[in-house]
This record gives structure tokens, C-alpha cells and sequence, in this order.
């Protein structure tokens, strides 16, 4: 096998989506139950675990990080190919600075930097928390997150629209509580951002209760708040579940629209019926 084709044949086997090839099939399973045993893991360190538990999580993690690694360095060598209309560095650089790209780096750094930098233990197992990231490494493998990242970046624009209004909303409420309850409560509305976590809590109807209005006037705001809260929080939440219809809606367009024109000719135009 010439290196051209070893290398085409490694980035069909490490790129999802090839559902029709066995090894590619493996591939995809091998790592996402990897990646699911190093969330458990995470989860695990929490726990006070026995001597012979903790040399089997620190054994499956090395491993876990060499395979990452490799996977890693495979992606970036076959980047070139995942950028045909790039030249070979540009798709390289431009793959290392893509999300995912990013992901693979930050889910096998936390294990490195102690071989390059002298580094306390608890800043490191603060580090290790990243391990965690590793989770997204998913989204290459499943559809139900890769739709989801479709609609985000379908409804980016309409969903930061409404973010941005909420957000003003919150800073306007917080220096209006902040000027109305500082006099009366000096001790929990210190300066405007603790009447932002207020405004937090009361736009986005939790209400922790730990600050809150003792004036009349900061009732009545409080009030109008939470009633304004109601209707723009729920905002995002209309404009993601109408992504969310409008994705699935779309493969029964296809469908019905491939369908459409396999009635017709390819050549003349014309019904495939009129031929007969």
C-alpha cells in the first residue's frame, strides 16, 4: 500500500460518518466507549476509592491518553484531506484551531503538563477536571449532537438577539434594585453586582432567596421583573425548539424532494410516464 492510499484509507477509518465500512464502525465504538469510561472515571476520583481501583483508573487513563494522542495526531496528518480546496499547511493549521481540534488537545494536556512545567498537585488535580471535556468528543460520533449543533448554528443570530435583550434587561434591573435597596439593605446590595445575581435569580424565576427587596418600590420592581422574566426567558427556549422542528422537518423535504425528481428525465426534462 502506497502512502497516499494508507493515509486515505486512515482518514475514512477516524472520520464519522462511514457507517458502510466495519473498521471505520469499530473505530467509532471503540472510542466512545472509551471516552464514556474515562467519564465514569471523573466521576469516580470523587470518591475515596481503595489502592487497587485507583492503579486501574490511573492505568485505564494512561491508556486513554496515548489512544487519544494518537487520534490526535492522525487527525491533524489527514487534515489536508478534510480540506481538499486548502493547501496541505492551511488545512492543518485551520483543523488545530477548530472546535473539536481543541476539544482532543484540552481532553490530553492536563496529562503532559507536569512532564513540561513543575506544577502543585492541587493545581493538577484541579487540571484533571478537564479530562471531562473529553465527553464532547461524542458530538463526532452521534447524531443526536450533531443535530443539536446544527440548530445552535442555525439560530446563532436569533438566539443572541435574545440573549443581548435579556442580559440588558438584567443590567438595567440591577443598577435600579442596587439604587432603590443599597440605603436599606447596605449589607446584601454592597454594589451593582450583587444586585445582578438578584436580577439573575429573579429573571430566570429560581429565586434562591438568599437577596431580596425589603422597600415597597423594590417589591414593585422585583414583581415586574419576575413577570418579564417569565416571558424572555422563554424566548431561547422557542427559538431552539423551533430549530429543533425545522431539522427534522428537513430530511422528509429531501426525501420527498429526490423522489420528485426521479420523476422526470434527466436529459429531456420530461415525466419518466410521457417516455413510456
Amino acid at each position: 500500500m502506497t502512502y497516499d492510499k494508507l493515509k486515505r484509507r486512515i482518514f475514512e477509518i477516524i472520520q464519522a460518518g462511514n457507517q458502510g465500512d466495519a473498521v471505520s464502525r469499530a473505530f467509532e465504538i471503540s472510542l466512545i466507549v472509551l471516552i464514556l469510561m474515562n467519564v465514569c472515571l471523573v466521576i469516580a476520583d470523587t470518591f475515596s476509592l481503595p489502592p487497587t481501583v485507583q492503579t486501574v483508573s490511573s492505568f485505564v487513563e494512561c491508556v486513554s491518553v496515548i489512544i487519544f494522542t494518537i487520534e490526535y495526531a492522525l487527525r491533524i496528518w489527514t487534515a489536508d484531506l478534510l480540506y481538499p480546496d486548502r493547501k496541505w499547511l492551511s488545512g492543518k493549521v485551520r483543523y488545530i484551531f477548530s472546535f473539536m481540534a481543541m476539544i482532543d488537545l484540552l481532553a490530553i494536556l492536563p496529562f503532559y503538563l507536569p512532564f513540561i512545567f513543575p506544577i502543585d498537585l492541587r493545581v493538577l488535580r484541579m487540571l484533571r477536571i478537564i479530562r471531562l471535556l473529553r465527553v464532547f468528543k461524542i458530538n463526532r460520533y452521534t447524531n443526536a449532537l450533531a443535530s443539536i449543533t446544527k440548530v445552535f448554528k442555525s439560530k446563532q443570530s436569533e438566539l443572541l438577539s435574545s440573549i443581548f435583550v435579556v442580559l440588558l434587561l438584567m443590567i438595567v434591573a440591577s443598577v435600579l434594585m442596587f439604587s432603590i435597596e443599597n440605603k436599606a439593605q447596605p449589607d446584601n446590595f454592597r454594589n451593582a453586582f450583587d444586585a445582578l445575581w438578584w436580577a439573575f435569580a429573579t429573571l430566570t424565576t429560581v429565586g434562591y432567596g438568599d437577596i431580596y427587596p425589603v422597600t415597597v418600590l423594590g417589591k414593585i420592581l422585583s414583581a415586574i421583573i419576575a413577570i418579564l422574566g417569565i416571558g424572555l426567558v422563554a424566548v431561547p427556549t422557542g427559538i431552539i425548539s423551533a430549530g429543533f422542528m425545522e431539522n427534522m422537518g428537513k430530511p422528509e423535504e429531501e426525501e420527498k424532494k429526490e423522489k420528485e425528481e426521479m420523476r422526470y428525465c434527466p436529459y429531456c426534462g420530461r415525466r419518466l410516464a410521457d417516455h413510456d
